[in-house]
């Protein structure tokens, strides 16, 4: 169950269930037919965990948007991981409209279409993990409150929105966890509802995106089980969230999060957003000719660098260092982060050192061939 000193609404929650107060959910007799939204990689986890717990459940329908066409004139076909899993269980595999607007109309497969009951049977589950989408009330209302959940990866009420866990990373926690709450209308609150079941997981030092994604889905997996069990015995319970304005946000990843600033940010702080991010799109800093520079595989410099002060006179310069085979840079914080791989605007991926003997002199602090680059913000 989860602790923490940082998620202190999180833990009141935990003790809240653990002394049987808040929402005791209905009892059904009946396993229960299951309709599971998602797409990526997180979800497949969380199915895969539902799919092996075979005595939770009596039907899984998968829901999941249609394949897209990617790449240059759409020469690609990018197809949801949730599918790809879905069939391979011969799970049946519905798709929403690729449009978000026709959404709000879009109508679920037997049997949890509206018109197949006078009200919803309590053995009727709606379960959502990273979808990427708002549930629209008309979808909500074919399932019974306590019947509505979702499976998500953070300690609420920190990190409610689209990207909790590149947000946690970035932040630097050293604990996160994953959470399974109702489900309410959009206007009550995103990630907002009753938390069903909460569990801590420690951030390990380093840790990449993926790896702590999957950390995450296989928690969240094994907690969705636990409390679909206690729900089947009658003894499962849920207690509101706190509110708490402080609480930490997780807005969905743009470009300009990948956008680094060496007068404000440390290597450290870098280094914790490439960790972040890197699956995404790579770091970014831009050049004076203002074309932009893909930072790969970047890391905290702490080897003594006699000098240093004169190679790298300010946050943003930068010098190639021999000795570690890497661009180095200054950041804030009087820190240094070192970088052995680069990407050049519509050129390709290069070693440092292959990178650093084609650096042109208006790239430079000064046109000459002793002076460091100069990195800027973007104009």
């Amino acid at each position: 169950m989860c602790f923490s000193p940082l998620h202190t609404s999180a833990h009141i929650a935990i003790r809240a269930l653990a002394r049987g107060e808040g929402t005791v959910s209905a009892r059904t007799s009946d396993v229960f037919k299951v309709l599971f939204l998602g797409r990526d990689e997180f979800s497949c986890v969380v199915l895969e965990q539902l799919y092996a717990a075979s005595d939770v459940w009596d039907e899984i329908s998968a829901v999941t948007q249609p394949d897209v066409k990617t790449g240059r004139r759409g020469s690609q076909i990018s197809v949801s991981p949730l599918k790809t899993l879905a069939q391979q269980l011969e799970l049946p595999v519905h798709f929403i409209p690729p449009q978000r607007p026709a959404f709000k109309t879009w109508q679920p497969p037997p049997p949890f279409a509206e018109a197949q009951y006078p009200s919803p049977p309590p053995n009727h589950l709606l379960i959502t993990a990273s979808f990427g989408r708002i549930l629209p009330n008309s979808l909500l209302e074919l399932f019974q409150l306590g019947r509505r959940l979702n499976v998500h990866p953070s300690l609420l009420p920190a990190y409610r929105g689209a990207a909790p866990i590149q947000h946690a990373l970035m932040d630097g926690l050293k604990e996160t966890g994953v959470c399974v709450i109702e489900m309410m209308e959009r206007k009550k609150g995103i990630d907002a509802g009753e938390i069903w079941g909460c569990s801590r997981v420690p951030i390990p030092e380093g840790a990449m995106f993926p790896a702590l994604r999957d950390t995450l889905a296989r928690e969240g997996g094994n907690l969705l089980v636990s409390v679909l069990r206690d729900m089947l015995a009658g003894k499962a319970t849920s207690v509101p969230q706190e509110h708490d304005p402080s609480a930490s946000r997780a807005p969905l990843i743009t470009a300009d999060d990948a956008e680094v600033d060496f007068t404000t940010m440390s290597a450290e702080d870098i280094v914790r957003r490439h960790n972040a991010l890197s699956h995404q799109k790579p770091v970014t800093t831009y050049l004076k000719t203002q074309r932009t520079l893909q930072l790969h595989s970047p890391s905290i410099f702490t080897t003594p660098l006699p000098n240093s002060d004169e190679l790298l006179p300010a946050p943003g310069t930068a010098v190639y260092h021999h000795p570690a085979s890497a661009l180095l840079i200054r950041c804030a914080n009087d820190t240094i982060l070192s970088v052995p791989q680069v990407k050049q605007q519509d050129r390709s991926l290069l070693q440092a050192k292959q990178w650093w003997n084609g650096v042109r002199p208006d790239m430079r602090v000064q046109a000459d061939d002793s002076s460091p680059v100069q990195f800027v913000n973007p104009s």
